[in-house]
C-alpha cells in the first residue's frame, strides 16, 4: 500500500513540543508534507528561544518517519524563529522592563490570588505594575481586582487596560459573559494571549505578570514564543498530589529557557483564629522541599485564611483588605524575594 500524506501527519502526532504536552501537529507547526514513493519531506515552522527545540523535533520527527512502512528516505526542513522574529515591525511590551509568569502544574492551588495579591505588593514597593490574565478558560482576575467597567478602545484600535489600585489590568473576563464557558480549540487561545500582547495598551512598566492557566500547553507555549520572560513562579499547596505537577510545570519552563524565580506554598497551615493552635490541612513545606530538591528558591508560604477567599470575591485582596494579615505580609514577603530575584542589587 502506498504512504500518504496523512499516515505521515498522524505518525508527526507522537512529536510533541519540548516541556509541553501538545503536538506539533495540533499546534500548526507542520506546514508542508510531501511523499514521493518512499521519500518523504516535511516542513517545519516555528519560533522558540529554546536553543534545544529545533534538533530535538526534527530528530523525533526523523525516528517517527523513518519507523513508518514503507519510508526509504525522510527530508526534514526546519525553520525556528526568535521569540519576535515574526514582528519585526514593532517588539512586543516594549515599555515593560520585566515580564513575570505565575503558573502551577494543576488548578485549585489558588494561583490567581496569589498573582492577583503579588502585583499589589510589588505597587506597595513603587513598582508600576500590570497584571495579565491569561487564564482563558477561567478568567477571574476581573473579579478578584474588582473591576466592573469594560476597558476603553482608542481611534487607532488600542485597548487601554482599566486600572485599579494603581494596576493595570486586562483579563478576557471584561469582553465576555461571566456565565458563558469558553469553548475555543489551541489555535484561538493562542491567538487571545497573542492580541493581549500586541493590541493592549501597557504602555511602561516595570513589571507585567501573567496569570497563566494551569498545566502545560497553548498558553505557556504562545507567551513564550512571543515574549522572552524575565521569570516564572510556581505555585503549589503543600500536598504530594499537587507537588508533582508542580515539578512538571517547573520543568516545562526550564525546557524553554525561561528563569524559574521560584516557588511559592499556597494554603501553607491553618491557624485557628480562637485558640492559636495550627493545622497542617495539606501537609507543611512540601513547597520548600521542591524548591530544595530542583535547586530553585523557595520564595515563601501562604497560610490557609478564610478572609483570603472573603477578600477575593469582594474584590479587594488580602494585600488591600487585610494589610496587617498574616497572609498579607507572607504575600509583600514573596514580592521582595521575587524582586531580589529580578534585581539582586536593589535592597529590599
Amino acid at each position: 500500500m502506498a504512504l500518504t500524506q496523512e499516515q505521515v501527519r498522524e505518525a508527526l502526532k507522537q512529536v510533541k513540543f519540548p516541556g509541553l504536552t501538545r503536538d506539533i501537529v495540533s499546534f500548526g507547526f507542520v506546514k508542508a508534507i510531501t511523499v514521493a514513493g518512499g521519500e518523504v519531506e516535511v516542513e517545519i515552522s516555528f519560533a522558540s528561544a529554546n536553543p534545544e527545540a529545533g534538533p530535538r523535533i526534527e530528530a523525533e520527527a526523523r525516528r517517527v518517519l523513518e519507523a513508518l512502512p514503507g519510508v526509504t528516505g525522510v527530508k526534514v526542513r526546519l525553520h525556528v524563529q526568535g521569540p519576535q522574529e515574526a514582528m519585526p515591525q514593532r517588539r512586543l511590551l516594549a515599555g515593560v522592563k520585566f515580564k513575570v509568569a505565575v503558573a502551577s502544574g494543576k488548578g485549585g492551588v489558588g494561583k490567581s490570588t496569589v498573582a492577583a495579591n503579588l502585583v499589589l505588593a510589588l505597587a506597595q514597593q513603587g513598582m508600576s505594575v500590570g497584571l495579565l490574565d491569561a487564564d482563558i478558560y477561567g478568567p477571574s482576575q476581573q473579579m478578584m481586582m474588582g473591576a466592573s467597567e469594560p476597558p476603553q478602545v482608542t481611534e487607532e484600535g488600542r485597548v487601554m487596560p482599566v486600572e485599579v489600585a494603581g494596576i493595570k489590568v486586562m483579563s478576557l473576563g471584561f469582553l465576555m459573559d461571566p456565565d458563558t464557558p469558553v469553548i475555543w480549540r489551541g489555535p484561538m487561545v493562542m491567538k487571545a494571549i497573542q492580541q493581549f500582547l500586541e493590541d493592549v495598551e501597557w504602555g511602561q512598566l516595570d513589571c507585567l505578570v501573567v496569570d497563566l492557566p494551569p498545566g502545560t500547553g497553548d498558553a505557556q507555549l504562545t507567551l513564550t514564543q512571543q515574549v522572552p520572560l524575565d521569570g516564572a513562579v510556581i505555585v503549589t499547596t503543600p500536598q504530594d498530589v499537587a507537588l508533582i505537577d508542580a515539578r512538571k510545570g517547573l520543568n516545562m519552563f526550564r525546557k524553554v529557557n525561561v528563569p524559574v524565580l521560584g516557588v511559592v506554598e499556597n494554603m501553607s497551615v491553618f491557624v485557628c483564629p480562637a485558640c492559636g493552635h495550627s493545622t497542617e490541612i495539606f501537609k507543611k513545606d512540601g513547597g520548600r522541599r521542591t524548591a530544595q530538591q530542583l535547586g530553585v528558591p523557595f520564595l515563601g508560604a501562604v497560610p490557609i485564611d478564610p478572609e483570603i477567599v472573603v477578600a477575593s470575591d469582594a474584590g479587594v485582596p488580602i494585600v488591600l483588605s487585610r494589610p496587617d494579615s498574616p497572609a498579607a505580609s507572607a504575600f509583600r514577603e514573596i514580592a521582595r524575594s521575587v524582586v531580589r530575584q529580578l534585581q539582586p542589587n536593589r535592597a529590599t
